[in-house]
């Protein structure tokens, strides 16, 4: 069985950021073995300081473990729909995976952060209340 979408999304960026982190260990360690400004900027040659390289490392380590974890932590927080929503025609409420109905306000507060607060748009203003629309323009 598949991984749903919020899991695979998760697991890709939280795998660049593990590849990310393990090229920039990478370069300090090839810039501390092979010199790079040395042999491509043409800087003095430098010897090799490996207690240096280590401590960087060290505090790279450190920073991209609390990054990733922190990237988990966001991922893990996220709420997403996704698929299709099957939405009665006619009042707008949702069916969810075990065939009940819900009001579309519930069903999208319950399976998100979303907050809803409610409105009259121009035409329904017009239907509702003929006499008093906000969104009418007023004679001058």
């Amino acid at each position: 069985m598949a991984l749903p979408i919020k899991y695979q999304f998760t697991r890709r960026i939280i795998g660049y950021e593990i590849i990310g982190l393990a090229i920039i260990v990478l370069i300090i360690w090839l810039d501390e073995l092979i010199d790079i400004p040395y042999l491509f900027l043409g800087a003095e040659n430098t010897r090799v300081n490996w207690k240096e390289s280590l401590f960087e490392t060290a505090c790279i380590l450190v920073l991209g473990v609390l990054v990733i974890h922190y990237t988990y932590k966001l991922f893990k927080r996220m709420k997403h729909l996704e698929g299709i929503l099957p939405v009665c025609a006619a009042c707008k409420k949702i069916r969810d995976e075990n065939g009940n109905w819900h009001a579309i306000e519930s069903f999208i507060s319950e399976k998100s952060d979303a907050k809803f607060s409610h409105g009259v748009c121009p035409e329904c203003a017009e239907k509702l209340y003929p006499d008093y629309n906000p969104y009418k323009k007023k004679p001058i």
